[in-house]
């Protein structure tokens, strides 16, 4: 495994890091047990959750498996989603934010939170008082570094100009969504974390199961997940999208590489992540994607790979000086 460093923070991490929403859900605690093993195994040291993840079960069980070696690993865990029935459980105003990670801190038996991520932007909450309540997590030593996932390029500029202004805490990292037929954040989101040093682990490489060679030209009788879960369908389903994993998952047979390790391979590739998250139901699934560490990437290989799908417009419309993932 190759480590490299989280953006300006100076800490290391794997080049790959475990995402663990299978945890309570899919995976029962034995079957998260067994790929926490081998994910430590491979040299996995960074590992990212979500209060969300199975309503806590997933971090409780990150917290259990992760107790005799928490300072040697990286752990992330988010705060948005709703929490309960109560009118206030979700969102990122100061109420919420606090509580939340108090409860995080509970369920991962942790005195702190490597990253902790806004998993999304809230536009009924001033964005100063999200960042003034993570700003205090982080004073507090509850917090190291705090994050953004599924921001856009804009509301990471801004929310990083409002923690300059004040002299608060600042995004380190972000969590966009990547993969072969999900190319947007290229545009802008990738060249801003270049820009400003931030570290990038990207969710979502193998595109919810689309680039993983199970799916035909369709997915609607899918037992999986692109067809039983409707965010995904909306996410995966389009039929460009179906074709081009097609011409993808051939490519690579073609080539002797496995769908799933070159898909987490390409998206390694980018010079702007620092480390893709993966995943998996179960160890046995998660040996392909571990094997995407092995692949080594070549300038044209990524450039055959990117051809297979449309490279997404650019921010404006000159184009004579555009740089594009080819």
């Amino acid at each position: 495994m190759e480590y490299t460093y989280l953006g300006s923070t100076g800490i290391q991490v794997s080049r790959l890091c475990m995402g663990t929403m299978t945890f309570g859900n899919e995976a029962d605690e034995r079957e998260s047990a067994a790929m926490f093993r081998r994910c430590r195994e491979a040299g996995i040291n960074f590992f990212d959750c979500a209060n969300v993840y199975s309503q806590g079960r997933a971090e409780s069980i990150l917290g259990r498996l992760s107790a005799d070696c928490r300072d040697e690993l990286v752990i992330t865990t988010k705060v948005h989603g709703k929490m309960g029935t109560d009118i206030n459980a979700g969102g990122l105003s100061r109420r919420t934010i606090i509580a939340a990670a108090e409860a995080s801190l509970r369920r991962l038996g942790t005195s702190y939170i490597d990253i902790y991520f806004l998993h999304r932007f809230d536009p009924h909450t001033p964005l100063e008082e999200t960042l003034a309540a993570m700003h205090d997590l982080v004073t507090q030593g509850k917090v190291r570094y705090i994050g953004a996932s599924n921001f856009a390029a804009w509301q990471i500029a801004i929310g990083l100009g409002i923690s300059a202004v004040h002299d608060w805490a600042a995004f380190k990292c972000i969590q966009p969504m990547y993969n072969l037929v999900k190319r947007q954040a290229e545009v802008e989101i990738l060249p801003l974390a270049e820009s400003q040093n931030l570290a990038v682990v990207s969710y979502n490489p193998l595109g919810g199961g689309l680039l993983t060679g199970k799916y035909g030209a369709s997915i609607e009788s899918s037992e999986n997940r692109l067809g039983k879960v409707a965010i995904y369908k909306d996410r995966y389903g389009d039929a460009w999208m179906l074709e081009a994993a097609q011409s993808y998952v051939a490519f690579a047979r073609e080539r002797g590489l496995h769908p799933v390790s070159l898909a987490v391979a390409w998206v390694l590739a980018h010079p702007a992540v620092t480390a893709p998250i993966i995943g998996a139901r179960n160890s046995r699934q998660l040996e392909d994607s571990l094997a995407a560490a092995e692949i080594n990437i070549t300038p044209e290989l990524c450039r055959e790979l990117a051809d297979l799908t449309p490279t997404p417009a650019p921010a404006h419309d000159r184009t004579d000086d555009l740089v594009v993932r080819k």
